[in-house]
C-alpha cells in the first residue's frame, strides 16, 4: 500500500498538488493546518512531493490565497483585499497597519498613507504583490482618528506659528494662525488641538493652540508633555476636586458596628519610603491553644484592603473621572492618580494610628502556609507602623533571614527590631506560599527595573537597577494569595452552575512560534529549554532557564528574548486563567486606590455578599477592555519618561567611552546597554561603516555581507556616546574605535 502511494505522489505534477491544497484549505476555511498535517492528509510521503508542496504553500502566501500563521503552518485567507484596522506610524517612515482580528502588520508607503497618524483607524486595499517584494496596502479612506490633539514646540514667526510636534510621528509640522496662539511663544511646550486635517484640497495640518506647558527643557513641561502626548490628563477636574473635599472622612459607631473590628490586632503597611497611598496593609496573630505543638498551631493572616467604594458611589462625578482614567500613571518623578488626593493620600490611604475603613480577606494559615480557613469581611483596621520595604528588610538580615534563601527564622532565641517576630513570620509564610507558587508552575521573571535619583529640580543624578528583595516578595505573595481567592470564591462553582460576572486578570500561553524562537536563541549559550508539552513543563522549563542564567552575563538579554515570547495580561469577564502565575482564577482586589478593576471587583464581591444577581456582562467587558487599553498608554508614558530622563542624565557624558552589551536588534541599527548605569542608546545601521550588514531577524543578529562579522543580541561591545538629544529623547552611540 505505501509503495502504491509513493509512486503515486512521485508522479503529482505542480497543477495538481495546487488543486489538491486549494480543495483542502476550500474545504476547511478555519482550520490552521502544520505540514505534518498537509502531508498525512494529501498521502505525501517521499521528499520530492514535500518539498513541491512547501513551495506552493510559500507561492499561495505570497499570492494571499493563504495566511502563514508560523514558519510551518497556513491557513485560508479569508479577509479578501478590502481590511479595516489600525494605522501605525513610525519615526523611520516604515509605517504599517493591524488588520481587525490579527496581530501581523502590513507595510504602508508614506505616499499611500493618505496622512493617517498613529493609531487612526483607517481602511486599506492590499496591493498587488510585486516580485520580492513585501506585502504592501493603500490607506483608501480614514474613518476615525485617534488623536485631536497633539504636543509640541512652538516655532513662532512674525504672522504665523508652526508647532513641531514631539516623536516625529506627524508628517507635517502643524500650522497655527497667530490669533490662536493663546500667548505661546517661541520655543515654548504646548499642546495643539487639530481643526483642519490634510485634504485634497490642501496638505496643510491647521490647529490651535489650547494650553502652554512651559519652556522647553523644564522638566514640569516635559512631564506634562509625555501625559498630554498619550492623551492623559496632568491635571484633576476642579469639579472631582470639590466633590471629593465634601466628602466626610469620619467613622460612625454604626458603621463600626456593622464591621469586623482588626484595631486591636498588629497591624502593619509595607510600601516605597516615597508612597503617600498606603492601598493594602496586612494583620497577623497567632490563634488557637498557646500550649498545644507549635506544628499544630495556626496563624490568622488578615489582607486588609483600603474600602474605596465605601466613599466613591458608582455613577458619582469622581467614579466618572477613575473609570476614564482606569489607572494611576507612574512618572519617574512623580505619580498622577486615578483619585483625587485628598482621597487616596488621605481618607482611603491606610496611615498608621488613624482608624481605617477595609474590605479584607482573612486566613487561618499553618506553619507550612496551607490555607485551613479564610472568609472575605469589611472591617476597621488600626495601622500600628508604616514600614518602608528597606527598614523590613533591614530587620529581616538582623534577624537572619538572607535575601531569598537563609532560613526564614532567626537563629537567635531573641528578636531584633520593632515587631520583629511578626515580620520574620509573615516573611516565612510567604517564602512557603511562594515555593509551592513556583512547584505549581508559575513563571519566575524577577526583572530589575532602571530607577533614578531626582534632584528638586527634576534632574537625574543616579541611574540603577532596583531588585526585588524579600521585604517586596513578602508583600507580593499575601497580595496573589488574596487576588486569587477571591476569584476562585466567584469564579470556582459546582459542574452545571453558572459563574456570576466578575472582571479577571487572564493571561494566555506563550506565542508558540516566539517560544521556538527563544529555543533557537539560547542554543547558542548552551541553554535548552522546552516549547512543547504541558502548560506546567513548559513553565517549569522556562523557570529552569531562568535559573540557570541567574548571574551570568547573558542573563538580561535571555530574560528578555524569554518575557517577549510572553503573551500581555489584561482584563476580561472570559476567564482563561493566567498562565504566567499559573492560576487557574485570578483577579485584582487589592489596589482600589490606584486600578479602576479592582473597585469594580470590590463593588461586585459586596452585591454577591448580599445576595445580589450576576451583573451584566457586556458592560464588564466593556470596562475590562477600557482598563486594559489604558493600562498600557500608561506604561507607554511611564517608559517615554524613563526614556527622557535617561538622556538627559547622559547628556553629562556626551563624548564619554561606556563598557556595554548589545540589548536589541533591528533592521536600523543596534541597541546598547551601559553596564554601569543601563542607560540604553542606539548605534545607527549607517554607522557601522566596515561592511554591509542584513539583518537576521530570526536569529536576533546584524551579518557583515563581505566580512561575516556579526553582531548578536547579549554580545559585549564598547561604545561612545555621541550625541543625547532631549528633545527627541534620542540617545545615539558609535562603536568605541
Amino acid at each position: 500500500m505505501s509503495k502504491s502511494k509513493n509512486k503515486g505522489s512521485k508522479r503529482l505534477t505542480k497543477r495538481m498538488l495546487v488543486e489538491m491544497l486549494s480543495n483542502m484549505f476550500q474545504h476547511s476555511p478555519n482550520e490552521t493546518f502544520s505540514f505534518k498535517q498537509i502531508f498525512k492528509q494529501l498521502h505525501l510521503t517521499t521528499h520530492p512531493a514535500k518539498m513541491l508542496a512547501i513551495d506552493i504553500l510559500e507561492e499561495m502566501a505570497w499570492d494571499d490565497y493563504l495566511s502563514k500563521v508560523s514558519e510551518n503552518s497556513y491557513r485560508l485567507n479569508t479577509q479578501g483585499q478590502v481590511l479595516e484596522g489600525t494605522f501605525i506610524r513610525k519615526a523611520n517612515g516604515k509605517n504599517s497597519f493591524v488588520a481587525d482580528g490579527s496581530d501581523k502588520p502590513i507595510f504602508i508607503a508614506e505616499r499611500n498613507s493618505m496622512f493617517a497618524l498613529n493609531g487612526d483607524r483607517v481602511r486599506v486595499t492590499m496591493m498587488a504583490r510585486r516580485e520580492k517584494h513585501i506585502k504592501e496596502a493603500m490607506v483608501t479612506e480614514i474613518l476615525q482618528r485617534a488623536h485631536d490633539q497633539v504636543v509640541g514646540r512652538l516655532q513662532v514667526e512674525h504672522d504665523f506659528a508652526f508647532l513641531i510636534p514631539d516623536g516625529n510621528l506627524f508628517v507635517h509640522d502643524v500650522f497655527i494662525p497667530k490669533k490662536k496662539l493663546k500667548g505661546g511663544k517661541n520655543n515654548d511646550k504646548a499642546v495643539v488641538k487639530i481643526t483642519q486635517w490634510p485634504s485634497e484640497d490642501s496638505k496643510n495640518i491647521v490647529g490651535e493652540v489650547v494650553d502652554i506647558l512651559g519652556k522647553i527643557g523644564e522638566n514640569n513641561a516635559e512631564m506634562h508633555a509625555i501625559l498630554a502626548q498619550y492623551g492623559l490628563p496632568y491635571k484633576y477636574p476642579k469639579s472631582v476636586e470639590e466633590a471629593a473635599n465634601k466628602i466626610d472622612p469620619g467613622i460612625t459607631d454604626r458603621e463600626i458596628a456593622r464591621r469586623e473590628d482588626f484595631r486591636k490586632v498588629t497591624t502593619i503597611t509595607i510600601d516605597p519610603h516615597d508612597a503617600k497611598d498606603f492601598d493594602d496593609a496586612l494583620s497577623i496573630r497567632r490563634i488557637g491553644d498557646a500550649f498545644s505543638p507549635k506544628s499544630s498551631q495556626l496563624w490568622e493572616v488578615g489582607v486588609h484592603i483600603a474600602d474605596v467604594s465605601h466613599y466613591v458611589k458608582e455613577g458619582s462625578i469622581i467614579d466618572k473621572e477613575a473609570q476614564k482614567r482606569a489607572t494611576s500613571v507612574y512618572l519617574v518623578d512623580r505619580t498622577i492618580p486615578m483619585l483625587p488626593e485628598r482621597l487616596c493620600n488621605f481618607i482611603c490611604s491606610l496611615r498608621p494610628d488613624e482608624d481605617k475603613l477595609c474590605y479584607s480577606v482573612i486566613f487561618k494559615l499553618d506553619a507550612e502556609a496551607n490555607v485551613k480557613d479564610w472568609h472575605l469581611a469589611h472591617t476597621v483596621i488600626r495601622s500600628n507602623r508604616r514600614f518602608a520595604y528597606e527598614e523590613v528588610q533591614d530587620i529581616l538580615e538582623k534577624n537572619g533571614v538572607i535575601d531569598g534563601t537563609g532560613q526564614p527564622a532567626p537563629a537567635k532565641k531573641t528578636y531584633e527590631g520593632e515587631l520583629a517576630e511578626e515580620l520574620v513570620t509573615l516573611d516565612a509564610l510567604a517564602k512557603k506560599l511562594r515555593e509551592k507558587r513556583f512547584k505549581s508552575g508559575s513563571v519566575k521573571f524577577d526583572r530589575e527595573e532602571l530607577h533614578f535619583d531626582i534632584d528638586e529640580q527634576g534632574k537625574p543624578t543616579r541611574a540603577y537597577f532596583k531588585k526585588s528583595k524579600d521585604a517586596n516578595k513578602l508583600i507580593e505573595e499575601f497580595m496573589l494569595l488574596a487576588n486569587r481567592t477571591v476569584a476562585e470564591s466567584i469564579g470556582k462553582v459546582k459542574k452545571g452552575d453558572k459563574a456570576k460576572t466578575l472582571p479577571y486578570r487572564i493571561h494566555d500561553q506563550p506565542d508558540p512560534t516566539k517560544l521556538e524562537r527563544l529555543r533557537q536563541f539560547i542554543t547558542r549559550f548552551g541553554y535548552k529549554v522546552k516549547t512543547t508539552g504541558t502548560k506546567g513543563e513548559i513553565s517549569r522549563s522556562l523557570n529552569k532557564l531562568m535559573d540557570d542564567v541567574n548571574g551570568k552575563r547573558e542573563q538580561n538579554v535571555v530574560e528578555s528574548v524569554a518575557l517577549r515570547a510572553m503573551m500581555k495580561a489584561k482584563y476580561s469577564v472570559h476567564n482563561i486563567g493566567h498562565y504566567g502565575l499559573a492560576f487557574d482564577y485570578y483577579t485584582h482586589f487589592t489596589s482600589p486606590i490606584r486600578r479602576y478593576p479592582d473597585m469594580m471587583v470590590h463593588r461586585l464581591l459586596t452585591r454577591y455578599q448580599e445576595g445580589g444577581r450576576s451583573a451584566n456582562k457586556d458592560h464588564y467587558e466593556e470596562l475590562c477592555e477600557h482598563s486594559s487599553d489604558m493600562e498600557q498608554i500608561a506604561q507607554n508614558a511611564e517608559r517615554d519618561s524613563i526614556k527622557y530622563k535617561m538622556v538627559e542624565f547622559m547628556s553629562e557624558f556626551v563624548g564619554e567611552e561606556f563598557d556595554a552589551h548589545i540589548s536589541g536588534i533591528t533592521s536600523y541599527g543596534i541597541y546598547a546597554e551601559i553596564d554601569e548605569n543601563h542607560c540604553e542608546g542606539m548605534i545607527p545601521m549607517h554607522d557601522l561603516d566596515d561592511d554591509y550588514y542584513e539583518f537576521d531577524e530570526k536569529n536576533y543578529q546584524l551579518v557583515g555581507r563581505r566580512r561575516h562579522h556579526k553582531y548578536m543580541l547579549g554580545d559585549p561591545i564598547r561604545i561612545k556616546v555621541v550625541r543625547a538629544d532631549v528633545e527627541k529623547r534620542q540617545l545615539d552611540f558609535c562603536i568605541a574605535e
